[in-house]
């Protein structure tokens, strides 16, 4: 007699993010990871080390990463708008949103319940369900401009007047803001922005691979997303 459970399945799957993207994600989160830890030492200094700072040269390499990683941001950012031109439907989904239609209010409000443990039955979608788009937009794309424009600006102000970033940045974001004291405030209040973000980002991408019978984690991986019943 056959065991059941030893049938043969196939689960409804459907190709999400294409390999461009995939990429750009590991190494944003690889570079955000870093800023962050560099950023939190900028901010709070470690203590200062005995002997000839020659010997040691520890905050000069915690800047060198922090810039570096950085850099990575900023051109990964520029690569993802690109890709959002050129790529398939989903990779524009965080940058355009139909924000005029009530059926997409409608599908955030029943999102925003299935979150809150308020709704039994959840909704599967291709890509981005319409809660992590806005998410998303708000807080990671206009997140993220926010920090690598404030980044830039306090970047310049250090390679000084005449550089590309403090002609393109430094020179008009500072006095905006009134001084560098208040960019700095702001850039690092911005990094907490991006830390709950990761937060929240995590844990919905768990929740949901477990709860919503669809994958999540493994899609950005594979590219392709699997539907279990």
């Amino acid at each position: 007699m056959s065991n059941p459970s030893l049938a043969p399945h196939s689960e409804p799957s459907v190709y999400v993010y294409e390999a461009p993207l995939r990429l750009w994600h590991w190494i944003n989160a690889l570079a955000i990871t870093v800023l962050a830890i560099t950023g939190y030492f900028i901010g709070s200094p470690p203590p200062a080390m005995g002997g000839e700072a020659s010997d040691h040269y520890l905050f000069g390499y915690i800047r060198f990463a922090h810039f570096a990683a950085g850099y990575i941001l900023g051109i990964g950012f520029v690569f993802r708008i690109y890709w959002a031109v050129v790529g398939n439907r989903h990779a524009r989904e965080i940058f355009f949103y139909n924000i005029l239609k009530a059926s997409y209010w409608k599908e955030l409000w029943h999102e925003v319940k299935w979150y809150l443990f308020l709704e039994k039955a959840p909704k599967k979608y291709e890509g981005h369900n319409p809660l992590a788009i806005f998410t998303m937009h708000w807080m990671f794309v206009w997140g993220i401009t926010f920090m690598i424009v404030t980044g830039f600006a306090l970047y310049g102000e250090g390679t000084g007047p005449g550089s590309w970033a403090h002609t393109l940045f430094s020179s008009w974001l500072i006095p905006l803001f009134g001084q560098s004291m208040d960019v700095h405030t702001w850039h690092h209040l911005g990094m907490w922005l991006i830390i709950l973000f990761v937060m929240i980002h995590v844990y919905v991408a768990v929740r949901e691979d477990i709860m919503s019978r669809q994958s999540i984690i493994s899609s950005m991986i594979s590219g392709w997303r699997n539907f279990r019943s």
